[in-house]
């Protein structure tokens, strides 16, 4: 392992990209996924996965039909934990040993979340997947992963995006002004309200000096190139960093 290798991270996959656009789980792609993961473990870094929901529900958008918003999170949830049994499955596929571990109990499906379980895990060389978000509603997935990633002693949170490669001054799908941000700090990330992640989790990355990492998922093998800690993307860090 080199000294820029990253030896704990956490990633964080979003749930739309496990469905290819569509509702439901696409096994190509999640195939590639394991894929790039099981080339980040074999480079010895030591990973947990934190998957959205979005391909199922999205407790927002649910709220916004009607629906009551705690009970449309936990409907979030629960679609969380069959991407991620759906990840396992395949990096089990790649050779990688891999744990669920859920925030809800669910015992005959995955193993109830303890973050030292967790870090032994890693330590053995398993990839760890964070399922069910917080296990309360209102939490976003951005959220749960910085705070899986503090709990676990992760280096950085590594945070995939479909359909953009970076942090952006705007949108640079209607904004042709847009400028691509390689480095920021989190006080100016939350300045501009950069909305590429939500507030809560900069604001948790920002206050124990946790880096993210925000790239773009789309091209071949980024994701095992940020695992192993390539330079692409944005880093947003700590100001004093």
């Amino acid at each position: 392992m080199s000294e820029d290798t990253y030896r704990r991270v956490v990633l964080k996959l979003s749930g739309e990209a496990f469905g290819g656009g569509k509702v439901g789980v696409d096994p190509d792609v999640v195939q590639g996924v394991a894929r790039q993961i099981a080339a980040g473990v074999a480079a010895g870094v030591q990973v947990a996965v934190v998957v959205g929901g979005g391909n199922f529900f999205r407790g927002a958008e649910l709220q916004r039909r009607g629906m009551d918003r705690a009970r449309a999170d936990y409907m979030g949830m629960l679609g969380t934990v069959m991407n991620c049994l759906a990840l396992q499955d395949f990096l089990e596929k790649e050779g990688v040993d891999t744990r669920v571990q859920t925030a809800i109990a669910m015992a005959q499906v995955a193993e109830a979340y303890l973050p030292l379980r967790a870090i032994r895990h890693l330590e053995k060389g398993r990839v760890v997947i964070f399922g069910a978000g917080a296990g309360m509603p209102y939490f976003s997935t951005d959220t749960v992963a910085a705070q899986r990633a503090l709990e676990i002693g992760a280096q950085v949170v590594l945070v995939s995006k479909n359909g953009v490669d970076a942090v952006y001054t705007a949108d640079p799908k209607t904004d042709p002004a847009a400028q691509r941000l390689d480095d920021i700090t989190f006080d100016e990330a939350l300045k501009r309200e950069l909305m590429v992640v939500d507030q809560a989790a900069f604001s948790l990355c920002k206050d124990n000096g946790l880096p993210m990492l925000v790239f773009g998922a789309d091209d071949d093998g980024n994701l095992r190139r940020a695992i192993v800690g390539e330079q692409l993307g944005t880093l947003i860090h700590a100001a004093d960093d």
